[in-house]
């Protein structure tokens, strides 16, 4: 299923209007992944945006660091139930990435260095809602949480937000990533607790 950090227990449920129902406050912040963690060499780490024709837009690290960059802070919340409240990332937005790419497309899939993939409907990536992220906290994201760039939904459950990532295939139609074709929600809200498919 994945890999927890040691200590990886359950915890008191807090009652607040920043906690979706199910999740609990961690000060912490756990590891969870679907397999190893890879090592990735900035010096050939690039982001390439694909739309629903073919055409390319890429970034090598140097050029991706030249970027306009924002600090967002936010709340996450992983489908394991843990959630961890203003957090503090810095990198660049989808909108500003996609700023130069012609697209009529409705979704989007992330794909990571390791081969790990996740859909999101496109309008969930854009009006400032997602980032690709190189930092955390003031400091560089490290390898174990998706370091040296991973992506950021904070409205979305966090294997929404993909680690290790190295770009963005633009599709006209929904194409369900590594967690959803194995029976995690194919959106998810934590909200409306949309964990698995309907069934589960």
């Amino acid at each position: 299923m994945g890999e927890l950090t040691p200590g990886f227990r359950g915890h008191r449920r807090i009652e607040s209007d920043r906690v979706p129902p199910g999740q609990y406050l961690t000060e912490g912040f756990p590891v969870l992944s679907a397999g190893p963690t890879p090592v990735v060499d900035t010096g050939e780490w690039s982001f390439t945006v694909v739309n629903e024709v073919g055409e390319r837009v890429s970034w090598d690290w140097a050029a991706f660091a030249a970027l306009p960059h924002e600090t967002p802070t936010v709340d996450i919340h992983c489908v394991t139930r843990w959630s961890k409240l203003d957090t503090t990332w810095r990198g660049v937005s989808v909108d500003t990435l996609l700023a130069d790419v012609a697209t009529a497309a409705d979704f989007a899939v992330v794909h990571s260095v390791d081969g790990y993939t996740t859909n999101v409907p496109l309008q969930d990536l854009t009006d400032g809602q997602a980032w690709v992220v190189t930092g955390y906290e003031g400091a560089p994201l490290v390898a174990e949480h998706g370091g040296p760039a991973r992506f950021l939904v904070p409205h979305l459950y966090f294997w929404k937000s993909a680690k290790w990532v190295s770009g963005i295939t633009l599709h006209d139609e929904d194409q369900p990533g590594f967690w959803e074709r194995a029976g995690y929600h194919d959106y998810g809200d934590p909200w409306l607790e949309q964990r698995y498919q309907s069934g589960w």
